[in-house]
């Protein structure tokens, strides 16, 4: 209920924002430009904002952002209210909230399997879509009416009033108990690269994202245009700009209600489909809209075709995240979908500049249609027999003396002895193995033939220190102990595990040699 209520100042604040630009200026660039500064902050920021969610306070971390949103935001109205407002510092404020946004995005959306069990999460994130949606229906009607009853700055006003309610509630939430870490926390850079190794080595949240780019891209052209397709090709005012975009909001909900019964008959890669289809179609819609009702129907059908693909594209990215890596995982998410609303904003603003409003739809229309094709292969993850809770089934490694957390780079080798006749079957098994090693950590990875025993075969991959080693020990799920499983099947022998890190010479001649090797 406080999210609803906090969003839909939010969407009265970006209704409004998108009408003031078309008073401050009629260049089509510039009103497109709205948009960019709202989405180009998650492209920039999403990813260190998603090791943060990894590493610190969830909680703690969005009540500080909502509370600099709320001030940020009354700052802005006061300027509205005081007719000191360009271009400029519209797009500037824009982009300064934005980026708050952006900042907290990864830590808010990684809360919510921690509210719901795991069976429950794709109706939790549809729950989650309805509230956004029933405040998209409200806030730009409600910013329509109220600019025309009080004037420009009062949405503003009540879009910084609105977000109290979210602070009050994270006040008063707390998280469930996670237990003590055993290591230290990462460091934020190391993170980073940890999180970005993990998404280019996990190929269902890689399909997501390429699902995402074939969508985003050409979606954001209704939203970039709208305000000048309510404003110059219907000759309407606030009021119909307010409620176009409600009509988009009414056509998610809409389409929400009817989500479960899509998924069951079509799954998630048919639905899809299916919303890029209707995006095409609302597409064509606005483009050679010259009344009102057309542009409406187009927005309603926008809205339920936003909500069926957005919400199967979330589930996805969740479901193919464990805890350890789920702030930055939906951070690639995130920066995706930002990312791909900018550059989209941007290219249909200026191609609308050059070509008109009706072409620059049309071209749209055509390039989701072309995406439906290419990125169709892309299976979006449904979770089905997948279990990434951590399974700790790796022992220890045994070590000769101690070992310094930073000391590194790290090499483990794995010995198999396999049967001539089981040879191809477990390479192939490998490959797998190959991922989950890499997702956790690994920069480098390989496997190896004896040429003096063909029958023998060592695994080797690098890590960038010691502690990097034990926190992949912590990060192996259920689903890799069933992949390993599958790989000892072929083997002859228990394995063998070695661990070496790099040796460099003592300060001291007489000191010990600095190579440690460990066996289990």
């Amino acid at each position: 209920m406080a999210t609803v209520v906090a969003n839909t100042g939010t969407w009265m604040y970006n209704a409004a924002a998108g009408w003031l630009m078309t008073s401050l200026s009629p260049s089509a660039l510039l009103v497109s430009l709205v948009q960019v500064a709202n989405s180009l902050p998650m492209f920039l920021f999403a990813l260190p904002a998603g090791a943060l969610a990894d590493i610190i306070d969830k909680r703690r971390f969005v009540l500080a952002l909502e509370i600099l949103i709320a001030v940020v935001s009354a700052v802005f109205a006061a300027l509205v209210s005081f007719d000191l407002v360009s271009p400029i510092t519209l797009l500037v404020f824009m982009f300064l909230i934005g980026a708050f946004a952006a900042l907290e995005a990864p830590a808010w959306q990684a809360i919510v399997p921690e509210l719901v069990p795991k069976q429950e999460l794709g109706p939790a994130i549809a729950a989650n879509s309805v509230g956004m949606n029933i405040s998209r229906a409200i806030g730009p009607a409600l910013a329509g009416v109220i600019i025309a009853a009080l004037g420009m700055a009062a949405p503003f006003w009540l879009n910084a009033v609105s977000n109290v309610g979210v602070i009050g509630v994270f006040l008063w939430w707390r998280s469930r108990q996670t237990p003590p870490r055993s290591l230290p926390a990462e460091r934020v850079t190391s993170a980073i690269r940890t999180g970005y190794r993990y998404v280019r080595n996990n190929r269902p949240i890689r399909a997501t994202l390429a699902r995402a780019v074939g969508f985003f891209l050409f979606a954001s052209a209704y939203w970039a245009l709208l305000p000048l397709v309510a404003r110059t090709q219907l000759a309407g005012g606030p009021q119909l700009y307010g409620v176009l975009l409600g009509a988009i909001g009414a056509g998610a909900i809409g389409g929400a209600s009817m989500l479960p019964k899509l998924k069951a008959a079509i799954g998630a890669n048919g639905l899809v489909v299916t919303g890029e289809l209707g995006t095409a179609v609302s597409l064509i819609l606005f483009a050679f809209a010259g009344e009102p009702i057309v542009a409406g129907c187009a927005s309603v059908i926008a809205g339920m075709c936003w909500i069926a693909v957005v919400a199967s594209l979330n589930v996805s990215a969740q479901l193919a995240l464990p805890d350890w890596v789920r702030g930055r995982g939906l951070a690639m998410y995130v920066t995706v979908f930002f990312g791909t609303m900018t550059l989209g904003s941007v290219l249909w603003g200026g191609l609308a500049n050059e070509v008109g409003l009706r072409w620059a739809h049309v071209v749209a229309a055509a390039g989701a249609l072309l995406a439906i094709p290419l990125t169709r292969g892309w299976r979006l993850q449904t979770g089905t027999g997948l279990d990434l809770t951590p399974s700790m089934h790796w022992p220890e490694p045994i070590v000769g003396e101690d070992v310094e957390m930073d000391a590194g780079p790290v090499l483990v080798s794995v010995q198999y002895v396999v049967d001539s006749e089981n040879r191809d079957a477990f390479l192939r098994a490998m490959d797998r193995v190959a991922a989950e090693r890499k997702r956790d950590g690994a920069y480098a990875w390989g496997i190896f033939q004896d040429t003096a025993d063909p029958n023998r075969f060592v695994e080797t991959f690098l890590l960038e220190s010691w502690i990097e080693h034990l926190r992949q020990h912590q990060r192996v799920t259920r689903s890799d102990q069933l992949v390993e499983q599958q790989v000892r099947q072929f083997l002859r022998e228990p394995v063998r595990v070695t661990h070496l890190i790099a040796a460099e010479p003592a300060a001291d001649e007489q000191a010990a040699p600095a190579q440690i090797g460990a066996q289990r």
